[in-house]
């Protein structure tokens, strides 16, 4: 009796394993691995596009289907982007709990890589034109010589350009995408819809 009596449970504990592991967990795992997951904004950088609290859609397919060459228009001027800062700058990690570690960070690229980006004047200008920036709060922007995006980079700004409020490309140049989650250019709360361009 006994030993049947364990066969029953090592049998239960296996098919409870199959259906809660197999059938409920791996299925999360890959969606929020491959498809999307919830970004919650966390400071005021992105003012007054993003407030901190907002929950975004943040979506991985986009980074997925580049890295496996099968194309699509990532990532474009004007995404709001998930990213970490690059690892070799002094910006790109902080300690919580005594554990260092590198946050991510939500930005607006404002170029890509092989554009010529600078501040003139207070103004962003690619490629020599100035941008029109209807989603940036004003605020002081400090000027900075035209630098190229190496390959496989973008330029990222906070839309707070007020000074002080957005660590950004104007404090750690380029981003690297293999330092990038996606895309997060919709809003699921409070307002939820598109978040504008």
């Amino acid at each position: 009796m006994k030993a049947s009596s364990a066969q029953s449970s090592s049998s239960a504990l296996a098919r409870a394993w199959r259906t809660w592991i197999v059938g409920a967990l791996l299925p999360v795992y890959l969606f929020t691995t491959f498809v999307g997951t919830l970004a919650r904004v966390d400071g005021d950088s992105m003012d007054p596009t993003l407030h901190s609290g907002d929950v975004l859609v943040l979506l991985k397919y986009p980074r997925w289907q580049r890295a496996w060459g099968l194309g699509g228009a990532y990532p474009r001027r004007g995404d709001l982007l998930v990213f970490k800062a690059p690892a070799d700058s002094p910006y790109a990690y902080e300690t919580v709990w005594g554990v260092r570690h590198r946050p991510y960070n939500i930005k607006r690229v404002v170029a890509l890589a092989g554009d010529s980006v600078a501040v003139q004047d207070g103004r962003v200008t690619v490629n020599g034109r100035a941008l029109t920036e209807a989603y940036a709060s004003e605020g002081f922007v400090q000027d900075q010589p035209a630098q190229r995006v190496p390959p496989a980079s973008v330029w990222v700004l906070g839309d707070n350009r007020r000074l002080g409020e957005s660590l950004d490309s104007r404090a750690y140049g380029p981003v690297p995408l293999r330092d990038v989650a996606g895309p997060a250019d919709l809003r699921l709360w409070p307002q939820p819809g598109v978040v504008r361009r």
